[in-house]
């Protein structure tokens, strides 16, 4: 059933994940560009999967996976990255290091930012080189 836009007697509008997962991708993208990161892309997206967040930090390429989990019940962001999503994102960002600097490969790394909570009450932690292509 999809709720989209659906209406709750108390709560207002009901969120959807996909709301929800792009509400706290802001917030990460906010949270790191106030930590001196500026942004390249946002959703990078080819045949290979998505990169949620493409992020300069001074020369280097900063590749970002948002988790977000309500609670810790089920294990934090860095756990629920399996060896298949990581080999996703890691072709993924070949491919845009590719198509945006050709043959000379800047530096990169991968972070994740796993952010846990509620939507008003949440913690951040920024996994910098959280692994390696």
């Amino acid at each position: 059933m999809n709720l989209s836009g659906a209406m709750h007697a108390d709560m207002g509008p009901i969120e959807t994940s996909r709301d929800c997962g792009r509400n706290f991708e802001e917030i990460a993208e906010s949270y790191l560009r106030e930590r001196g990161l500026s942004t390249v892309a946002r959703n990078y997206t080819c045949r290979f999967g998505e990169i949620d967040l493409i992020m300069l930090d001074a020369e280097t390429v900063v590749f970002v996976e948002v988790r977000y989990r309500r609670s810790l019940r089920f294990g934090g962001g860095l756990e629920s990255i399996t060896d298949k999503k990581r080999n996703r994102l890691i072709r993924t960002a070949a491919h845009f290091l590719v198509k945006r600097s050709g043959p000379a490969e800047p530096p990169c790394r991968f972070d994740v930012l796993a952010i846990t909570g509620g939507t008003q009450t949440y913690s951040i932690d920024w996994i910098a080189d959280a692994f390696s292509a």
